[in-house]
């Protein structure tokens, strides 16, 4: 047996060496971002059975044991008839413990796991073979049990389930192992309305629709908006990607009427299945966790720095904390989990982040936890909730993780996969009919590209309806257009009490922010460069006309230092003024008047005025500037810029702008008329 195993890793790992290299090598020629050119998602038909679940017809409630079969289902009606061979080697879990099924495919687990009646048993699904979908193509690996069903929720919650089952039996479908794969991911769609659903209908399910080359799409939390009831419309629009949809328990996903975290994510259960659990394709084990408690407790603000957390009855609120029978259970998990494996790990509360780095409860409290129970595993980490895209390279250091979680910098990759939403589906409609709703940190809505080969991987931005080698934004940031950002800037942050009622300036009172006069120049101007996927890693380069390419430098060097004033121009001038304020009709709809933001909050009827101010582009950990020389001469410019990110991927765009000795008049001259 281990003579067996020795030549079976030998080869695995000498293949997939080739694999990864070759695969990367061509990675220009075929990832192609559309229509099946870089390969055809493994199978062409999904696998639809339910789970076998052999119920008990009288005794008690719960047993002992929960036992049954993972097997190999070869008439796909997901029962386990006769001459339907067990799997051997699989993992299954109740939660706590973990354990392998027998040669026969067999498994018996404790029941009441933790000292609890209720209880999910789950497995793993192993590389080579795939779980069943249901008619929304959710995969089926779970089983929950809930003798009294959830106590009293305002949306349901679980049923009752009744008698423990004699049995429980997990179908499986033989699949080509894959040695090279694409997913989708993304954070936070967070539809608080069915207006909004519509949006996600035609932001990332349609696009979605359009692909043949995924394996599957990834959900890191904030799946909807609170209104729980909006699921199942939800769930049967992302059901037209075709393919399986993982979803993560986000902190809008909460059954907010729960008195306590066991009962806190029941709806979701109902709808998607556990909210933490592992999965296998190819050489990547992908682990969902949940690190949302709710509501948090005095215990949580012991060190008091989460004073939120005072008054769980009065005033709930939530902590980012991975549980101890989680962080059990992964240890289980990851003992049957060959050390090569690239761990890909999914939980909605960013484990560290740039844009809340001094917020305890917005970033994974044991984050140093976790990392050193993954050790030296190739591992990257996955998140959502702060609306942002962050892609941090293994050393980076910002100044408020170490005491908002004692985190000093991650040992590996860490990515914040920003949002189908952007922020909160705000800002002005774009040619398609959909909120801007530009990222705090400047990138468009959007989602992210995986692309796994053996144990490594890539990552791939892909902004929302725009072609998919767009990955960058730039404009030019000058006195200029420093005086109008200033000027709005001090309206909108003074009280409405005190401010006028009619903004100071407007959209159309900026000046052409490619137009720079000599003394924008000789006063200092640079060109920004939003490189929306851009890491530590990444390099940028600006060549102007035919002088020789010069680098820019990024504005947040990732070496301990906090946040930094480092204004986007290119996502400030949509973010700074929104003609959606001054939407008026006289339909009679109150509702319809201007528009609502979140959970109902009314925009009230107004002005064009700017967004919330902590929505605005003032910093970023991908954003790069270059001085602009103060000797280039009056007429047309053109400046050409390239970034290579850390895969290797090279991506171009041009800008043409112009100097002027003084700034042309901007409207028709009637005066010569």
């Amino acid at each position: 047996m281990k003579l067996r195993n020795y030549f079976r890793n030998y080869f695995r790992n000498y293949f997939r060496k080739y694999v990864v290299l070759i695969g990367f090598s061509l990675t220009s020629v075929c990832v192609a971002e559309n229509s099946g050119s870089w390969m055809q998602r493994s199978e062409a038909k999904l696998y639809r059975a339910t789970i076998d679940v052999r119920e008990a017809e009288d005794g008690p409630a719960t047993r002992p044991y929960v036992e049954g079969y993972v097997f190999v289902d070869k008439n796909e009606n997901g029962r386990k008839d006769k001459g339907e061979r067990g799997l051997p080697g699989v993992s299954v879990s109740n939660g706590y413990e973990v354990v392998s099924t027998d040669k026969k495919g067999r498994y018996q687990l404790p029941a009441a796991a933790g000292g609890l009646s209720d209880f999910t048993v789950f497995i793993t699904q192993p590389a080579g073979y795939r779980v069943p979908v249901n008619e929304h193509n959710v995969p089926q690996f779970f089983y929950h049990h809930r003798p009294q069903g959830s106590p009293q929720l305002r949306f349901g919650g679980l049923a009752p389930t009744g008698l423990q089952p004699v049995e429980i039996n997990f179908p499986l479908q033989k699949t080509r192992r894959l040695s090279a794969f694409k997913i989708a991911v993304s954070g936070d769609p967070q539809p608080y309305s069915n207006n909004e659903v519509g949006y996600v209908r035609d932001a990332l399910a349609n696009e979605l629709a359009q692909r043949d080359d995924l394996e599957f799409v990834l959900i890191e939390g904030d799946v909807m908006g609170d209104d729980l009831g909006l699921f199942p419309r939800f769930k049967r629009l992302m059901s037209m990607a075709g393919i399986p949809q993982y979803f993560v328990a986000g902190n809008h996903d909460l059954d907010l009427d729960a008195t306590d975290d066991s009962h806190s994510f029941d709806t979701f259960k109902r709808e998607w299945g556990p909210t933490y659990y592992s999965f296998d394709y190819g050489d990547v084990h992908f682990v969902v966790l949940d690190n949302v408690r709710y509501p948090c407790t005095p215990q949580d603000n012991a060190d008091g720095r989460r004073p939120e957390c005072d008054k769980p009855q009065s005033k709930p609120t939530y902590n980012g904390i991975i549980d101890a029978a989680q962080m059990q259970w992964l240890a289980n998990d990851l003992e049957r989990v060959e050390p090569d494996t690239l761990i890909v790990l999914n939980m909605h509360i960013p484990l560290v982040s740039f844009n809340v780095m001094e917020s305890p409860v917005h970033q994974t409290d044991n984050a140093k936890a976790l990392f050193d129970l993954i050790g030296n595993r190739p591992a990257v980490g996955l998140s959502g909730h702060t609306h942002t895209l962050e892609n941090f390279v293994a050393g980076e250091r910002y100044a408020g993780w170490m005491d908002a979680v004692g985190v000093a910098a991650p040992p590996f990759p860490l990515i914040v996969t920003g949002a189908t939403s952007g922020s909160w589906w705000s800002g002005d409609f774009d040619e398609y009919n959909l909120p801007m709703s530009i990222q705090r940190l400047g990138a468009p809505r959007g989602y992210l590209i995986f692309e796994f080969h053996g144990n490594q991987f890539k990552s791939k931005f892909k902004a929302a309806n725009k072609p998919a080698d767009e990955q960058m934004s730039v404009d030019f940031l000058s006195p200029s257009f420093m005086h109008w950002y200033n000027t709005l800037k001090s309206w909108a942050e003074a009280s409405p009490q005190s401010r006028t009622a009619v903004p100071p300036v407007n959209i159309n009172d900026l000046p052409d922010t490619r137009i720079l006069t000599h003394s924008d120049l000789e006063k200092g101007s640079s060109l920004t460069v939003n490189v929306w996927n851009g890491s530590k890693e990444s390099q940028v380069w600006v060549q102007i006309d035919d002088r020789e390419p010069v680098p820019a430098r990024r504005t947040q060097a990732g070496e301990g230092e906090g946040r930094l004033v480092t204004l986007d121009p290119a996502a400030l001038k949509k973010q700074m003024y929104v003609f959606r304020y001054a939407a008026k009709s006289t339909s009679g709809s109150e509702r319809s008047q201007s528009f609502e933001l979140y959970n109902g909050e009314r925009a009230g009827i107004a002005d064009p005025r700017p967004e919330p101010g902590w929505m605005w582009a003032q910093s970023s950990t991908h954003l790069w500037s270059l001085p602009l020389p103060k000797d280039l001469a009056d007429g047309a410019h053109l400046a050409r810029i390239t970034t290579r990110d850390t895969y290797g991927n090279v991506y171009t765009t041009t800008v043409t702008f112009e100097v002027a000795d003084v700034r042309p008049p901007a409207y028709f001259r009637s005066e010569l008329f």
